[in-house]
């Protein structure tokens, strides 16, 4: 009988540490417009850029920047920019995700690397979504597309 009691115990103490551990949080972004420096001790937006998008830089000959337009998610609007070079896809950058939570934040950071990878593979928006971010990833599939029929000049959907 002591035995039942003290494997009874253990176990809620156990489970009572696991529950109680805080995980590492990353931290917030900052949403701002283009061209403005970041507003000091501001609060996130609903929108914000991807941490891992390239900067801005001029085009090479031959390379045309298109941006895809909004998708709206239950989390957040989505918007892609893809830069085509002779009908390819050269690379995509994500102009707005979802942020206003920091689990948004971390979906973007796991997803994104990973439907851009698949886009560049690919060479179209006919990408898997990837698990545990499914809307994010309709939403990056939508924005794509139109980026990718604007590029064709058949318009958007």
């Amino acid at each position: 009988m002591r035995r039942v009691i003290f494997a009874i115990t253990v176990t809620i103490a156990g489970l009572v540490a696991l529950l109680s551990f805080k995980s590492h949080f990353p931290e917030r972004v900052q949403a701002t417009p283009p061209g403005q420096p970041p507003a000091p001790g501001g609060t996130a937006g609903t929108t914000a850029p991807f941490a891992g998008a390239p900067a801005p830089r001029a085009l090479p000959a031959g390379e045309r920047a298109v941006l895809g337009s909004v998708a709206n998610t239950i989390y957040g609007p989505v918007q892609i920019q893809a830069v085509v070079r002779s009908g390819k896809i050269v690379s995509v950058s994500i102009v707005q995700q979802p942020s206003s939570t920091t689990e948004d934040v971390q979906i973007g950071q796991y997803a994104f690397p990973r439907l851009i990878a698949e886009t560049l593979t690919a060479q179209s928006a006919r990408v898997d979504a990837v698990s545990g971010a499914t809307y994010t990833s309709g939403g990056y599939v939508r924005s794509l597309q139109s980026a990718l029929d604007r590029a064709a000049g058949t318009g958007g959907r």
